[in-house]
C-alpha cells in the first residue's frame, strides 16, 4: 500500500480508538431498526439464517454417521479436521477473489455448488463409503472457504459506519441462534428420521439462500478500487506485519478454534455417544449440547455490547474476559456429572467464546481498509481453519487414548494463554496510544 493509504488507515484507526468523541456518543442502531431500514442487509441476513440452519443439520448428521460406521474417536477427529483444513488451503485465493470480484456473486455461486454437493452424501451407506464422506466433506468445506471471507468483507459494503457494529452483532447472534435451533432440530431429525433426511434439508437450504442473496443490490462495486497485484498474498502479509494490531486481532479466531471450541465439538460427540445417550446414537443429546452452545454464543456478545457499545477500548478488554469465561465453562463440563451440568458448562464456554469472536470481528471490520479487507479476512479464516484442524485431530486421537473426561480437564486451562497474551498486547497498545504512536 502507498504511504498515503497507510496514513489514511492510521488516521481512521485513531478515530476508532476514541479521537472522535461525538461518534462514540452516537446512539447505537437497533437490530430491528436496521433490518427494517436496510433492505440489502435484510436479504444478506435472511440468506445467512437459512443457510446456517442447514449447516447445523449437516454437522449433527455427519458426526453421527461417521461414529456409527467406525465407532472411532480418531475417525471422528479426522472428519472435523477435514471440515477445518479444507477451507485453509483455499483461503488465500478466496481472500483475493473477495477483493477482486463481485462479493455478492461469490456468495450465490458458492451456495449453489454446496447445494449440489450435498446430494452426494445420500450415497454414504456403510463403512466402505467412508472415503466418499471424507471427499464430499473436503469439497463442501473447500467451497465454503470462498464463502466466508466474502461474507465478512461484504458487510461494510451494505451498511454505513454507524450500522456496522449492529450488523456484525446481528450476524454473529444469528449464527448462534441458528446453531441453537439447527442443532436441536437437526438432532431430533437425525435421531427420529435418520441422517440422510438431515442431508437433504441441508442441501435445500443452500438453494433457498442463493435465491435470497440474489435480491441484494449493492450501492457500489463490491471490489477493490485498485487492481490486485501478482503476489498479493505477500502484500497482505506485509501489510499485517506493518500493522501488528490488525495481525493480533486476526489471530483471535485461530486461538478460539485451537484452545476453546473445535476440540470441544469433537468431545461433545463422544459425550453424547458414550455417557448421556438420548435418541438414536445420542443424536438428541448431541443436538441439545450444540443448541445451548449456540444460545450462549449469542447471548454473550449481546449482553456485553450493552457495556462496550462499538467503542474500541471496552471491546478490547472484553475479549480477555471472554477467554476467562470460556475456561470456567470447560471446568464446569469436565467432571461429566450429569447431562444438564455438561450442557450448562458448554453454555458458559460458548458465552466466553462468543464475546471474543464477535468483538475481534468488530475490531477488524472497523480497522481493515476496504481495498485489502477480503484478503485480511481470508488470512484470518485460513488461520482459524488451520488451528481448528489441529485441535480436532489432536482431541480425536487423545479421546481414544485418555478418554473424554481427561481430555476435557486438559483443555480447561488453555484459554488462559491467549487471555494473558492479549492483555499484554493491550498494555503496550494503550501506552503507545497515550504517546500518540498507535501500533496499527
Amino acid at each position: 500500500m502507498s504511504d498515503k493509504e497507510q496514513t489514511s488507515t492510521v488516521t481512521h484507526n485513531k478515530d476508532v480508538d476514541g479521537k472522535d468523541e461525538s461518534a462514540k456518543r452516537e446512539k447505537l442502531v437497533g437490530y430491528f431498526e436496521l433490518l427494517l431500514s436496510n433492505s440489502n442487509l435484510r436479504w444478506l441476513w435472511a440468506g445467512q439464517v437459512v443457510s446456517l440452519l442447514g449447516d447445523w443439520f449437516n454437522i449433527i448428521a455427519s458426526a453421527i454417521l461417521i461414529h456409527n460406521l467406525t465407532e472411532s474417536g480418531l475417525a471422528l477427529g479426522i472428519l472435523f479436521t477435514i471440515r477445518m483444513l479444507a477451507p485453509f488451503f483455499v483461503a488465500p485465493l478466496a481472500g483475493i477473489c473477495a477483493d477482486r470480484f463481485n462479493r455478492k456473486h461469490i456468495l450465490i455461486i458458492t451456495d449453489i455448488v454446496r447445494g449440489l454437493l450435498l446430494l452426494g452424501f445420500l450415497f454414504v451407506k456403510d463403512a466402505d463409503d467412508i472415503w466418499l464422506l471424507y471427499l464430499l466433506t473436503t469439497l463442501l468445506f473447500g467451497v465454503s472457504g470462498f464463502f466466508s471471507p466474502a461474507r465478512s468483507a461484504i458487510l461494510p459494503d451494505v451498511t454505513s459506519q454507524r450500522e456496522l457494529g449492529t450488523a456484525n452483532a446481528l450476524s454473529a447472534t444469528s449464527w448462534s441462534v441458528m446453531l441453537a435451533f439447527g442443532a436441536a432440530i437437526g438432532g431430533f431429525t437425525a435421531g427420529l428420521l435418520g441422517v440422510h433426511t438431515a442431508f437433504i434439508i441441508d442441501g435445500l437450504t443452500f438453494f433457498v439462500s442463493a435465491v435470497l442473496l440474489l435480491q441484494i443490490k449493492l450501492p457500489h462495486r463490491s471490489i477493490s478500487t485498485t487492481e490486485v497485484r501478482e503476489g498479493s498474498k505477500f502484500v497482505t502479509l506485509r501489510y499485517m506485519l506493518r500493522h501488528p494490531d490488525i495481525l493480533f486481532i486476526s489471530l483471535h479466531k485461530a486461538a478460539i478454534a485451537l484452545l476453546l471450541s473445535s476440540g470441544f465439538q469433537v468431545a461433545q460427540v463422544e459425550i453424547a455417544k458414550t455417557h448421556f445417550v438420548i435418541g438414536i446414537d445420542g443424536a438428541i443429546s448431541l443436538g441439545l449440547m450444540y443448541c445451548m452452545g449456540g444460545v450462549g454464543s449469542g447471548i454473550g456478545p449481546i449482553v456485553a455490547r450493552f457495556w462496550t457499545g462499538d467503542d474500541d477500548k471496552p471491546l478490547r478488554r472484553s475479549i480477555s474476559l471472554g477467554y476467562l469465561i470460556g475456561s470456567v465453562g470447560l471446568a464446569i463440563a469436565a467432571p461429566l456429572l450429569s447431562l444438564p451440568i455438561v450442557v450448562f458448562g458448554g453454555f458458559v464456554r460458548s458465552v466466553g467464546g462468543g464475546i471474543a469472536w464477535v468483538f475481534s470481528t468488530q475490531l477488524l471490520l472497523q480497522r481493515a481498509p476496504n481495498e485489502i479487507r477480503g484478503r485480511i479476512f481470508g488470512t484470518e479464516f485460513a488461520l482459524f481453519t488451520l488451528m481448528g484442524g489441529i485441535a480436532t485431530a489432536t482431541v480425536g486421537a487423545m479421546l481414544d487414548i485418555f478418554g473424554v473426561q481427561a481430555v476435557l480437564w486438559g483443555m480447561t486451562g488453555l484459554p488462559l494463554i491467549p487471555a494473558l497474551l492479549w492483555w499484554l498486547w493491550q498494555a503496550r497498545h494503550t501506552k503507545a496510544s497515550q504517546s500518540n504512536t498507535i501500533p496499527n
